[in-house]
């Protein structure tokens, strides 16, 4: 997650550069995040800061998963917090954006008509990253959020998980005067 959004972040959101405007803090899983999402709050002092929590749903109830995240962050005095869930895995907004999939796997022996029918709604397969290993056999985690950042589209993408949270960052970028709304 963090290096594709470290890649992806100053391309959607242009003048944005990290640390200046944002950082990513990496966790060693979902487990990790929810232990020390309280800890971490409570710690930052810089005023001003807005966070943004981005995780993975993995089949959660996504209303309580959301819910118990925002008491915790309200509990920790960041009630601002933007909390976005993945539906269900990352791979899920790769899926969401086929065109770009092909052009980064030269592997993918499916016509992009094929795939774009096939996930027209990427959020509901439970396991995103096993379709897309089976339809593009070099993809590997780390090195597809390396080059996915680099040419995912945020306008055509059609995951809704990944709209939302495009949507939601784009928001605080303006609000916080970063960006020019539009």
């Amino acid at each position: 997650m963090k290096i594709l959004l470290e890649g992806l972040l100053p391309r959607f959101l242009p003048g944005l550069t990290a640390p200046e405007h944002f950082q990513c803090v990496p966790h060693e899983g979902k487990s990790d995040l929810d232990r020390s999402i309280s800890r971490k709050l409570k710690a930052w002092r810089e005023p001003g800061v807005r966070f943004v929590i981005v995780r993975d749903n993995d089949n959660a109830n996504c209303a309580d998963l959301k819910q118990r995240l925002a008491k915790i962050c309200a509990e920790a005095g960041r009630a601002d917090t933007l909390i976005r869930l993945v539906c269900q895995e990352l791979e899920s907004w790769y899926l969401g954006d086929v065109e770009s999939l092909t052009i980064v796997f030269s592997d993918i022996g499916v016509s992009t008509t094929v795939l774009r029918k096939r996930f027209s709604d990427p959020d509901v397969w439970q396991k995103p990253s096993v379709e897309l290993k089976r339809i593009a056999p070099s993809f590997q985690k780390l090195s597809g959020a390396r080059t996915m950042s680099a040419v995912l589209s945020v306008h055509d993408n059609r995951s809704d998980s990944f709209r939302t949270f495009a949507a939601g960052v784009q928001r605080i970028a303006v609000e916080m005067g970063y960006v020019e709304n539009g």
